[in-house]
């Protein structure tokens, strides 16, 4: 029997002491959930009408955070991935200062418009953040996203500035859209599955489609 293939929905982790002191943390564990990131937590996961097919978390403190308070409230268990955590920031990873944002934006942004082997000083390039998160995608259509499947959304929680690059990859959507808006902390985007083998962006945090009108650029936090 076939059915309507569910969603990708890929979920920022609540907010953390890094988000609110806008530190440049990305290195595995990192700093846990705020009290408000919490609540953000057991908020969203409260206002799922349907529990996803399969949740799924880095290996990231605050995405296996966040993830759990999705689990309390839907009955889904979380399974944590490898290769779906946050962009490395290297040499300015646990750094908040004005010089060390503008450097990283820089470079996240050069990714967005093509130039993916840039690197991040001492940490990653965008074709290496690729490189780990998008066999991980692929595998999660095979297995949960045909048609054959038997419906059901798969639920990810991770990473503000790897799915921005990731969701730019795989559905073209281009920048100064994908650079200027910014995912608040569990803000999702969401991709279905095409038929060609491509994905449609039907989410990307508060927007919906079309895509490809100029904003001004919304948020602060380095990593969102």
């Amino acid at each position: 029997m076939t059915t309507t293939p569910g969603k990708l929905i890929l979920v920022r982790h609540g907010e953390t002491e890094g988000n609110v002191a806008r530190i440049l943390d990305t290195k595995v564990p990192g700093l846990p959930l705020t009290e408000r990131g919490a609540a953000q937590a057991k908020t969203f996961g409260s206002r799922l009408v349907v529990p996803p097919r399969i949740l799924l978390t880095s290996q990231a403190l605050r995405a296996r955070q966040t993830a759990s308070y999705i689990e309390e409230a839907t009955g889904v268990s979380a399974d944590v991935l490898d290769g779906v955590h946050e962009v490395q920031a290297g040499a300015l990873e646990g750094l908040n200062d004005v010089e060390s944002h503008r450097t990283f934006q820089r470079i996240y942004r050069s990714w967005h418009a093509g130039e993916l082997g840039v690197r991040v000083p001492g940490g990653e390039s965008g074709d290496e953040v690729l490189e780990r998160f998008l066999p991980v995608i692929d595998t999660l259509r095979t297995s949960f996203l045909t048609p054959d499947a038997g419906g059901g959304d798969v639920l990810l929680v991770n990473h503000g500035a790897a799915m921005r690059l990731v969701a730019r990859t795989l559905t073209g959507v281009a920048p100064p859209f994908t650079t200027d808006n910014l995912l608040d902390n569990t803000e999702t985007i969401e991709l279905i599955p095409r038929r060609d083998g491509g994905w449609e962006l039907a989410r990307w945090g508060r927007f919906v489609p079309p895509f490809g009108f100029e904003t001004s650029p919304i948020g602060t936090d380095p990593m969102g």
